[in-house]
């Protein structure tokens, strides 16, 4: 029975501390990603946060940035908790992404992000080539 609650126990503990980075302090942000007809779509669990003071999302050269940090802090009669931390996370946009059309939304802890692809463009063209005279 003990062996059965070892890597219970240890699930348990991982998930509330979190996975952290590289030692550096920072988490990484659960996400899911996916296609939405014309969009490519990414989702990430960011409960308990604001996300106009607390997240940012960033694109650049075809890399999406999502950062977030929590601060929260909880007072009664006798004592104090806190609960803070960084969380960050990257991922590469598909080619045909149109990065000056991304939108985010954040609801009931998710916040969801959504690139407009781009039509592919043509295959290329023939080239003509000309007689030497």
């Amino acid at each position: 029975m003990m062996h059965a609650l070892v890597p219970r126990v240890f699930s348990d503990v991982e998930d509330w501390v979190g996975t952290e980075l590289a030692g550096l302090g920072m988490r990484a942000i659960r996400v899911e990603d996916y296609r939405d007809g014309d969009d490519y779509v990414l989702r990430a669990e960011l409960p308990g946060i604001d996300p106009e003071r607390d997240v940012k999302v960033n694109v650049d050269r075809g890399v999406l940035t999502l950062e977030a940090e929590r601060t929260e802090e909880k007072r009664d009669h006798q004592r104090t908790e806190f609960r803070y931390g960084a969380a960050r996370r990257s991922v590469a946009l598909p080619a045909a992404a149109d990065e000056e059309h991304i939108t985010a939304r954040y609801d009931n802890g998710m916040l969801e992000v959504r690139v407009p692809l781009r039509k592919p463009e043509s295959e290329g063209r023939q080239v003509p080539i000309e007689r030497a005279h």
